[in-house]
């Protein structure tokens, strides 16, 4: 399939619309239309009516949308018809509530490696997953061959860290500490900052209508 450049506000639509897909399936439903996507996941009709577009006729007018078609089709663009693994960088509480979490319940997405300073963690494996020791960051990440990491360490040494994974080759950080990290242009970083990310709700709800921001 052609390689298509799609505004990164879809991008992040497309793991949302790929889930409620699965939820419709579980359910038995064979078709579903752009308006009821939209009651279900809040994101108005024209909005994916022109987010599918992006990809094509995925639709029929007078039909609406085939479930199993766009699962297919969400399912390979998202890279769901293949495992990736992933590594956990830090396993304090946040790094401990991922590992049992872990993703593969919901995706075909797995944390198979953490790394950790704390001897307790070293060595041993927590929620399936074993945990070594931090000087082993680029070894692991090499022979494992691990290209997405999540950062869960103490900002301080946030960019540390990070100079290490580059070494390994990795494509992506999911950066969960509150420092903007330098790294070089072919990897890319998502930051979660979650003390960012509910001053932003609060602000919301103080200044504006009662509304998911997917609608925006």
């Amino acid at each position: 399939m052609t390689e298509t450049k799609i505004p990164r506000a879809t991008a992040k639509r497309l793991p949302l619309y790929y889930r409620y897909l699965n939820i419709l399936h579980d359910g038995g439903k064979d078709r579903v239309s752009s308006n009821e996507l939209a009651e279900a996941i809040h994101v108005d009709s024209a909005t994916i009516r022109r987010d599918f577009s992006y990809f094509g006729a995925l639709g029929k007018r007078g039909y609406g949308y085939d479930v199993d078609d766009l699962i297919e089709f969400f399912k390979n663009i998202l890279h769901q018809d293949r495992l990736t693994n992933v590594a956990l960088i830090g396993v304090g509480n946040l790094g401990h509530a991922l590992l049992n979490f872990n993703f593969h319940q919901d995706s075909n997405i797995r944390i198979s490696a953490a790394f950790d300073t704390n001897p307790k963690n070293i060595n041993t494996i927590q929620g399936g997953v074993p945990i070594y020791p931090m000087d082993q960051i680029v070894a692991q990440l090499k022979e494992q061959q691990i290209s997405v990491v999540i950062l869960t360490v103490p900002s301080n040494v946030a960019q540390e860290v990070a100079n290490q994974v580059a070494q390994a080759g990795v494509n992506g950080i999911l950066n969960f500490t509150s420092i903007r990290l330098n790294v070089p242009a072919g990897i890319r970083v998502h930051n979660v900052d979650l003390t960012n990310e509910l001053q932003t709700l609060i602000y919301f709800i103080d200044h504006y209508d009662k509304k998911s921001d997917e609608d925006e």
